[in-house]
């Protein structure tokens, strides 16, 4: 007979971890006497993380003694008390192995749905003092699971747990897990979990991206479900060398590079909105300098054009400006990223600012060159006319677009810069201006620019209704962290670590532009990141969750441990992997 051993509840708390701290609620003690269970969570329990945790479908997680039993024996442990793995119940019975999605549970007077495996975190291994653990709780099949509130009401230890309802398709926790995150899956189990009402709409989403995978045939690797845009393989690994053959300025503060093969063999056409890496080589005795770059131009096998911004105190940009000529040879990687135009007939607005042109200015090209009959809307801000780029350039382009509209926007005119002829108004691009303009809400989005245009538009766009998988953005240098439950604390620029320099080999962070030997002292390329204070996105900390997945540019990495299942070609999961050489990596 199944039933409930322990009711285990906690609060969020500031935990020290690595120097941090860490705002969670992962510790749990078992309570006596009823306790009310309601929608959301069961009284004095709490999440520290919202994000990650709780809400209606994850109010209450689920873990069983035998599990307990289990991981004494694995990790030789016997300081095991009631909540020590996070649950909320403690139950006796209940294995992932044979409870299914769907199922309802009467436990005292409150009546629960099964909607999920616990999806795992790296909090659950400080809980245990084993920083393995999100890996071993899904490597071993033993996730657990959450329960939905159906019915509020009050429960305490020994009651009995009754089964009431069996789920649909009868697809059980460990197969779920499985799933999503072990190598292979299969097409007609995604479709049979799908069928499935009570999944939660995370997990749908994630076997929705996994199906759309598996019927693209292979045409994107890696796993779908666990990254956000999953991008197809570069077409090279590494660098190629590629000639300047035409260096031309744009404006006054941008020039483009046009580069072609330069040792004959074919390139692969981009597709619009992508980006490459340039190494770039300015003194014989200095390490090289990484820089990412999106691509301006139109989709071509024959050649790339990059159009580099000069930025004050940026190396880079000024060695492109001043000193790198045509024939040069240089240094550069595949195209690369998930920032691309999406086919489909709804209409398009390409809008963006400065510098943040150019992805967007190489998916009108790729329109123009269909003739593409989707309504259009090109949307541009810039300080005045020195400063905008392309001009002539992109009304050419929309001139051969049949259902195309234009607004140019000049935050600070220069007094020479002619209303209605230069540019449409003064001001910035906004909300406002996008819902003056009548841009409709139906469209796909494509959004580029500096973060603060581009936050506030993201924001906008999603309190005006328009759905999150219509809205894309591409950002310039690194992406937003994501440091589940951390708590904040000012950001520094990104620096060379504290201590000695390490011996290693060099790893190179393409967006923040910096070089660093690699030490021994660093477990893995996502330590050697945070001791550099370059932003990073992680949440397993063990090679689950793929958020921390990021294209390797260039080299070849060693894992400790392998990744559940690997990423994608060309990318790393940097949370659990060194350097085997140099390496550049997208960060």
């Amino acid at each position: 007979m199944a039933r409930l051993l322990s009711v285990n509840v906690g609060l969020p708390r500031d935990v020290a971890w690595q120097g941090k701290a860490v705002h969670t609620a992962v510790w749990k003690a078992a309570v006596e006497g009823p306790r009310m269970v309601r929608r959301l969570n069961i009284d004095g329990d709490g999440q520290g993380d919202l994000a990650g945790h709780g809400g209606e479908h994850r109010a209450v997680f689920v873990y069983q003694i035998d599990s307990y039993r289990y991981w004494q024996n694995q990790l030789g442990r016997k300081d095991f008390a009631y909540g020590q793995f996070g649950e909320n119940f403690t139950v006796e019975g209940l294995s992932d192995a044979e409870v299914c999605i769907g199922d309802h549970y009467r436990i005292g007077g409150a009546l629960f749905e099964v909607t999920q495996p616990r999806v795992t975190c790296y909090r659950v291994g400080i809980r245990m003092n084993e920083p393995r653990m999100a890996a071993l709780l899904v490597a071993q099949g033993r996730p657990g699971f959450y329960f939905r509130v159906l019915e509020e009401g009050e429960v305490q230890t020994s009651d009995e747990i009754v089964q009431i309802a069996t789920g649909p398709e009868r697809m059980t926790v460990f197969e779920i897990n499985a799933l999503l995150y072990m190598p292979g899956h299969p097409r007609t189990q995604l479709e049979q979990a799908l069928r499935i009402p009570a999944l939660s709409p995370g997990w749908r989403g994630s076997f929705e991206a996994l199906l759309a995978q598996e019927r693209g045939g292979g045409s994107t690797t890696g796993n779908a479900g666990l990254t956000a845009a999953p991008a197809p393989p570069p077409a090279w690994p590494g660098f190629r060398p590629l000639r300047v053959s035409r260096k031309a300025r744009e404006s006054s503060d941008v020039v483009s590079l046009v580069l072609e093969p330069a040792d004959a063999r074919p390139m692969a056409a981009a597709l619009p909105g992508q980006f490459i890496v340039l190494r770039l080589k300015p003194a014989s005795d200095a390490p090289p300098l990484t820089r990412s770059y999106s691509l301006s131009g139109e989709p071509s096998a024959e050649h790339y054009r990059v159009s580099v911004k000069r930025e004050a105190h940026g190396a880079a940009s000024a060695y492109v400006d001043d000193a790198l000529q045509v024939g040069a040879v240089i240094d550069a990687s595949a195209a690369r990223g998930s920032f691309t135009l999406k086919p489909g007939d709804r209409p398009v607005a390409l809008v963006s600012a400065g510098i943040g042109v150019t992805p967007v200015l190489a998916m009108l090209h790729a329109l123009a060159a269909a003739a593409s009959t989707r309504e259009i809307w090109w949307l541009y801000g810039a300080r005045n006319g020195r400063e905008h780029p392309f001009v002539q350039e992109t009304r050419g382009l929309l001139k051969a677009l049949a259902r195309c509209h234009s607004n140019i926007r000049y935050s600070s005119p220069d007094a020479e810069d002619r209303p209605n002829v230069d540019f449409d108004a003064p001001g910035r691009l906004n909300m406002q201006a996008l819902q003056q303009l009548g841009v409709p809400r139906e469209a796909d989005f494509y959004i580029c620019g500096p973060s603060t245009f581009m936050h506030d538009l993201t924001v906008g766009l999603a309190a005006w209704g328009v759905a999150a998988d219509r809205i894309h953005t591409e950002i310039f240098g690194s992406q937003p962290p994501i440091t589940p439950g951390v708590a904040g604390s000012p950001r520094r620029p990104p620096h060379l670590p504290g201590g000695p320099i390490g011996g290693g080999p060099l790893v190179s962070f393409a967006r923040t532009g910096l070089n660093v030997p690699w030490g021994a002292t660093f477990q893995s390329l996502l330590e050697l990141a945070e001791a550099c204070d370059v932003p990073t996105r992680w949440s397993c900390r063990t090679g689950v969750c793929h958020t921390c997945e990021t294209s390797l540019v260039a080299g070849a990495v060693k894992y400790r441990p392998d990744p559940i299942d690997m990423p994608a070609d060309g990318n790393v999961l940097i949370c659990c992997s060194q350097p085997a050489g140099d390496v550049v990596i997208d960060l």
